[in-house]
């Protein structure tokens, strides 16, 4: 919406009519919207999730880490791997969307979105296990954010294509351009994450349930 009152302010011809503002805006309130109070509703209903063993209601120190594993650079060096079995394939849709190139390979497409689906997982998997062995319980948020970095990658790369590739004249094309780029990577940063906790949590369930308390 905001992309759009900026466009109409220039008088650009790419900018969206108040009727299709309005008939998204019935269809978020009268779909998405009745869509989450019922996913909210079957949610309650089932059980609550179970742990498989009894967590202390005061947390423990975490030790000291080592200087890499327990900085944010690991986190976005994480985002890096996945993001580096699809930069190939996102140098062609990035000229497919804005230098009007041909696209063919949309099969293709959906083998690496799965790809990238998996090396988050595994990723994940392995940078949990080191800060559980490194005594740092604190997984939640670093689970999310390990793999949810590949959205700083696709940023930097936009930046790169638009230097590079792109002859974009004015201000108004280059605003355009930043900010589908940055919704296209909150988007792979979702994805990415969402996947990335949901492996996690599933893992320490895993190797938690595997232990055996006398």
């Amino acid at each position: 919406l905001a992309l759009n009152v900026f466009l109409a302010f220039y008088g650009s011809a790419k900018t969206v009519s108040l009727f299709t503002i309005i008939l998204a805006g019935i269809l978020w309130v009268c779909v998405a919207s009745p869509l989450v109070f019922i996913g909210s509703f079957i949610g309650f209903k089932r059980d609550a999730i179970e742990v498989p063993t009894r967590t202390n209601q005061i947390a423990r120190v975490v030790p000291e880490q080592h200087s890499l594993l327990g900085s944010r650079l690991a986190s976005i060096a994480a985002g890096g791997l996945p993001f580096s079995c699809a930069v190939i394939e996102i140098y062609f849709l990035m000229g497919a969307i804005w230098l009007h190139q041909y696209y063919y390979l949309v099969g293709y497409l959906l083998t690496i979105a799965v790809l990238i689906g998996v090396t988050s997982q595994l990723i994940s998997i392995i940078m949990c296990y080191l800060r559980l062995a490194g005594e740092d319980h604190r997984w939640w948020w670093k689970a999310f954010t390990d793999t949810a970095s590949i959205s700083i990658w696709l940023f930097g790369y936009s930046l790169w294509f638009l230097v590079s590739r792109l002859n974009l004249v004015g201000f108004l094309p280059v605003v355009v351009y930043f900010t589908y780029m940055a919704m296209m990577s909150l988007a792979l940063g979702l994805y990415c994450g969402s996947i990335s906790f949901v492996t996690v949590f599933w893992f320490n369930k895993r190797i938690y349930s595997a232990i055996k308390i006398d």
